[in-house]
């Protein structure tokens, strides 16, 4: 009886067991950034693409505050795909609490190195902010708390000789209402870490005149990270923005979770690769995604599903 028993609860478990894998495979969040951002289109394409390709999975687009809100969710399981900023990603690895990660995040795996963000300091024509410098003792937004786009306006500035202190006041906002008070007269600049064309400044072009900030090669050789490269915010990339302006670029990545299976993300890899066209076609962006370079140096280890898919690929041996 006993061992009968014992038989039974056994398999009652491993139904149930069975059962909850079975759930985490079918739900599909996609983790992204705010509305006004790249992220998020570029999400909602995602999970159309995924939707095809798992028609069994049930696929949603949670609207966060960007990497480290992205990252933090991934390791607690509450997301199975997030967009993230190559730095952000290295600090979650390592724990660095300053940028947002209590301790080491090591559930995290990469699926796909994507585009590159570009750091685009922008000023209101009327502020007179032309350099850096100018930018003493005016009213900055750094971005979201703890977001991608704050900790690269953190090296940034530091990088430059500048501290927030610098400033008259520092507003800690998202792309969309930063632009608002912008628009308001009640902000001077903000600093926005997103791919070229980022909705919020076409918003904000067409409603005041800007000047987009450079940041010099010396202040960007200067911050000591790897994952800061060089980058140009090409002419006429705005309304009224004539020249080339210099700036900095940081590789954005998309990363899940050592839990998601590997069928999943094999998956959820092949299918992005498979419709970069509608990738492109929610944001141009994606014009800068491809699979060669998509493996390449991942900040944290490759997930065995995607790896799958680049071995197959014969991107990697």
């Amino acid at each position: 009886m006993k061992a009968s028993l014992r038989r039974t609860l056994l398999a009652a478990a491993a139904a149930t067991c069975f059962s909850l894998s079975a759930h985490a495979a079918e739900f599909i969040n996609v983790l992204t950034g705010g509305t006004s951002g790249v992220y998020y289109p570029l999400g909602v394409a995602l999970s159309q693409i995924y939707a095809r390709a798992l028609p069994d999975a049930k696929t949603a687009v949670q609207a966060t505050k960007a990497s480290a809100e992205n990252l933090n969710l991934l390791q607690a399981g509450r997301g199975e795909i997030g967009f993230t900023l190559g730095d952000a990603l290295s600090e979650a690895w390592k724990g660095n609490e300053e940028a947002g990660f209590k301790t080491p995040l090591k559930k995290l795996r990469t699926v796909a190195a994507i585009y590159p963000n570009y750091i685009q300091i922008v000023a209101s024509a009327e502020s007179g902010i032309k350099t850096l410098a100018d930018l003493k003792g005016k009213n900055v937004a750094v971005g979201a708390p703890k977001s991608g786009t704050e900790l690269n306006a953190r090296a940034i500035f530091k990088a430059a000789g500048m501290s927030y202190e610098d400033f008259g006041k520092v507003e800690y906002l998202p792309f969309g209402e930063s632009v608002e008070l912008m628009k308001n007269r009640q902000l001077d600049a903000t600093v926005i870490s997103a791919g070229l064309g980022v909705a919020a400044l076409r918003d904000l072009a067409t409603s005041l005149p800007i000047t987009v900030i450079p940041i010099p090669v010396e202040v960007v050789n200067k911050i000591g990270d790897a994952a800061y490269l060089t980058g140009t915010v090409p002419a006429d990339s705005y309304r009224g923005q004539s020249a080339a302006v210099p700036t900095v670029a940081v590789q954005n990545f998309l990363v899940t979770n050592s839990g998601v299976s590997n069928d999943t993300v094999y998956a959820m890899t092949k299918s992005m690769f498979d419709n970069l066209d509608q990738m492109v076609a929610a944001h141009g962006a994606a014009k800068l995604i491809n699979k060669e370079n998509a493996a390449k140096q991942p900040p944290v280890p490759l997930h065995p599903g995607a790896e799958k898919y680049y071995r197959e690929a014969g991107l990697i041996k």
